[in-house]
């Protein structure tokens, strides 16, 4: 029979897919004794003393400390980060412990000279530079004061976005659309059941109802179709677009109220986030002595400049 004793390899790999710092409450690990010839340990703090980052490990002398346990607690999911820290913190280290040995192990058979396996660690740490470069780049552009200039400048003291109300009728062909059409169209035609005798899209329960929504909601020709409509008008003709044939009725218009800075925080971060990024590549770009060549490695030939357009 299989053993139901909780191992390392049960608990402690799924753990490192992501933990908290709920590691700070667990108790301090009891020193294993001294073995004959090996290094004399660093004497203990004095009572009372504060250890900032305390080493909790060593593989071959190779130190892991508090800091290397709590990072990797970072990564574990939100539903294990409230598990006990006296479990978390003896698997987590062994966890470590394992990794470190493994790395030790691959070292002393020398293949972190292997050319596939360098190949790897530099592509790894050219992706680690970028990201830490392009993090200090654009984190002026994402302090609260900036998102709120940005506010200010874009949302604050500006109209709302008009948003209209409506309700669609979507089938599968243009056919059946002009069918639907033509019976939305007879004097008296309760669109909304229509919609739910025929339409097969969102809203359908409610009579095809969409509630408001802005331009930007919805795809280009949907959007462009509803949005010339007045309330009570329907759609002249069926709109196709990937979802497949639209009737269209619009029943109200309004200006959307502005949002708070609140409420467009996460829209103005994103914003902000994108220009930032693009202008710190384009910057890096613009400085660096940069050579472009063929696929098969032959210089590549001059592009001709493109012309200033006359005045």
């Amino acid at each position: 029979m299989r053993s139901t004793r909780l191992t390392l390899s049960a608990l402690a790999l799924p753990l490192l897919l992501g933990v908290a710092p709920v590691l700070a409450q667990s108790p301090a690990a009891t020193p294993a004794p001294a073995q004959p010839g090996a290094p004399t340990p660093a004497p203990a703090p004095a009572a009372g003393a504060a250890v900032e980052n305390p080493v909790v490990a060593r593989v071959n002398g190779e130190e892991i400390r508090l800091a290397d346990v709590h990072a990797a607690v970072q990564t574990l999911p939100p539903e294990l980060r409230g598990a006990p820290g006296p479990m978390l913190f003896p698997l987590v280290v062994d966890q470590l412990v394992a990794q470190k040995a493994i790395v030790s192990a691959a070292r002393a058979e020398k293949l972190d000279q292997d050319p596939v396996v360098k190949d790897a660690m530099r592509r790894a740490e050219e992706e680690q530079l970028q990201q830490a470069l392009l993090r200090r780049a654009v984190a002026p552009a994402l302090t609260d004061e900036a998102l709120r200039k940005r506010y200010d400048a874009e949302i604050a003291g500006k109209p709302g976005e008009e948003e209209i109300h409506a309700r669609h009728i979507l089938v599968k062909t243009e056919e059946e659309a002009r069918a639907a059409l033509a019976e939305a169209r007879k004097p008296k035609a309760d669109f909304a059941e229509i919609a739910k005798k025929h339409s097969t899209g969102p809203g359908t329960e409610q009579g095809g109802d969409l509630g408001f929504f802005k331009r930007s909601d919805m795809v280009p020709e949907f959007a462009e179709a509803a949005f010339v409509l007045k309330p009570g008008e329907i759609s002249a003709a069926p709109v196709k677009t990937a979802f497949g044939w639209h009737v269209i009725k619009v029943e109200e218009r309004r200006q959307a109220p502005v949002p708070s800075f609140e409420e467009a925080h996460d829209q103005l971060r994103q914003a902000a986030f994108e220009e930032a990024v693009n202008e710190a590549v384009e910057k890096y770009q613009a400085t660096a002595t940069i050579e472009r060549f063929n696929a098969d490695g032959s210089p590549r030939e001059a592009q001709p400049a493109t012309p200033a357009p006359k005045p």
